[in-house]
């Protein structure tokens, strides 16, 4: 069961990102400001959930949240801060995308870099925990669902349809019989001995 929210006398945002494992694509952050009362049977963590039920609760969240703001940063940025340090910038770039300043920042995990004078908890797993960092966690997984859905129609070989860019067997299958494409992320050393890239 979902906690409505971690305290009440700030405004809350819940943040989560989406991505950070993958082999190719950007990753993809959310933050949401949802209102005290909002509940719904689904909201859950966005990896408890089908790919039905995300794709459902995502207009429900934008329509029903005070504000909501989704950021992403490219592979290519990703190659050169790290993983890490573009996890924080997506969602530090999301929140500079907010309508509304929060007073409190809840962070799903255990690392983030501090948001101007912003309050922050991070909290391992809270994307199954407080509400806000669920809804967080639905609209940057759709949204980056959507961006390798739409690469997938450039680069067919990779199966991104499916894997979004994860390293699945048929995706590393992929990259050995077709080498690297633009969003693959060569920091994660993922190419084969030697396979060109294009």
């Amino acid at each position: 069961m979902l906690l409505p929210h971690y305290q009440t006398i700030f405004t809350e945002a819940g943040l989560d990102e989406a991505g950070r494992g993958c082999y190719a694509g950007p990753v993809f952050a959310a933050a949401v400001i949802l209102p005290k009362d909002f509940f719904h049977p689904l909201l859950n963590d966005s990896k408890q959930l089908k790919e039905k039920e995300r794709d459902q609760l995502r207009p429900i969240i934008e329509k029903e949240s005070i504000a909501f703001a989704v950021a992403a940063v490219d592979n290519t940025e990703i190659d050169t801060i790290n993983i890490l340090q573009a996890s924080f910038k997506a969602m530090q770039l999301s929140l500079d995308k907010l309508s509304v300043t929060p007073g409190l920042l809840l962070i799903d995990g255990n690392r983030f870099k501090p948001y101007k004078k912003i309050a922050h908890h991070c909290i391992i797993k809270g994307d199954g925990k407080y509400a806000s960092i669920a809804a967080a966690s639905i609209l940057a997984k759709t949204y980056r669902d959507e961006f390798m859905q739409n690469a997938h129609a450039t680069f067919p070989q990779y199966g991104w349809d499916k894997n979004k860019g994860y390293g699945t067997l048929q995706h590393r299958n992929a990259i050995e019989a077709h080498g690297l494409c633009k969003y693959h992320r060569k920091s994660f050393n993922i190419l084969p001995a030697q396979i060109k890239i294009f």
